[in-house]
């Protein structure tokens, strides 16, 4: 493959259920706790990776609620982009 993948991290209006209800329309990311897949992967911390963290930890490392992270694979990125735009729509 040529290019090199990407993490991504944002958060999205809403809070903790808007970010899960993004995920949850996402059609072409796998929600997965690794990163640098050759697949898109997608996480919420909060409520995987970091979920054993208190609400102090959790602010005082920049997980928030609404925090999503993306670890962009080999797919198409114009794929990539209408999944993530179309989730975004319909959360």
């Amino acid at each position: 493959p040529n290019g090199a993948g990407s993490i991504f991290a944002f958060g999205v209006k809403g809070g903790r259920e808007a970010a899960v209800r993004f995920i949850d329309h996402l059609e072409l990311f796998s929600l997965l706790a690794n990163v640098a897949d050759a697949k898109s992967l997608v996480i919420h911390p909060a409520s995987t990776t970091h979920s054993q963290m208190s609400d102090a930890e959790l602010q005082a490392g920049g997980i928030t609620p609404d925090l999503i992270r993306l670890s962009i694979g080999l797919e198409d990125a114009e794929d990539l982009i209408a999944d993530l735009d179309q989730a975004l729509r319909s959360t």
